[in-house]
């Protein structure tokens, strides 16, 4: 983990968009950014699903991560709402059973939330109802997510630079600038 550690670094300190605040931030970002690639790269298919504050994020996201110009292979990657047309109505224990249940048997090799947003939010309640989330948590900070600010001015810049970070990292890995072992 410490060369994806240096790396991360390195194109942090490279990136024209300013992103010098992550670089104290990297630490806590490099084990949940592995954990994430990990789980795209053994085959699992990553859910995007966001507050209702975020979904225009989720779609930058979704449309960002999987574009004809990277010339790169399309990624398992959807938004919630693409699955489920009334997302909201998950909002029990059961319901959110059944929607696990579903999701199993269409994704046979595993699945991963990706949830950007507020943790009060019924939403995240799915996100952190599944184990193998990758959580970028509002106001509140919870083990094995990433914190940040929903009152920040320049929060919708640092999810954009988030993006960003999150997308070459998966252009490391997918072109040997980085191997799975150095994910730790």
């Amino acid at each position: 983990m410490q060369k994806f550690l240096a790396w991360t670094l390195e194109t942090i300190r490279e990136d024209e968009s300013l992103m010098s605040w992550m670089e104290e931030r990297r630490f806590e970002w490099v084990p949940l950014v592995s954990s994430a690639l990990k789980n795209i790269f053994l085959g699992h298919t990553t859910i995007i699903i966001t507050d209702k504050q975020r979904e225009w994020f989720g779609k930058y996201l979704s449309c960002t991560l999987n574009n004809f110009e990277k010339n790169r292979p399309f990624l398992p990657i959807v938004r919630y709402e693409e699955l489920l047309c009334d997302i909201d109505e998950a909002n029990s224990k059961s319901r959110i059973d059944i929607v696990e249940d579903m999701l199993s048997i269409s994704y046979p090799k595993g699945y991963t939330f990706f949830y950007i947003g507020k943790s009060d939010s019924q939403r995240a309640k799915i996100a952190k109802h599944h184990e193998e989330s990758f959580l970028w948590i509002m106001d509140e900070q919870i083990q094995n997510s990433f914190y940040l600010n929903s009152s920040d001015d320049l929060l919708d810049l640092k999810l954009i630079q988030l993006a960003r970070l999150f997308d070459k990292s998966i252009d490391a890995v997918l072109f040997s600038e980085l191997s799975m072992e150095d994910l730790g």
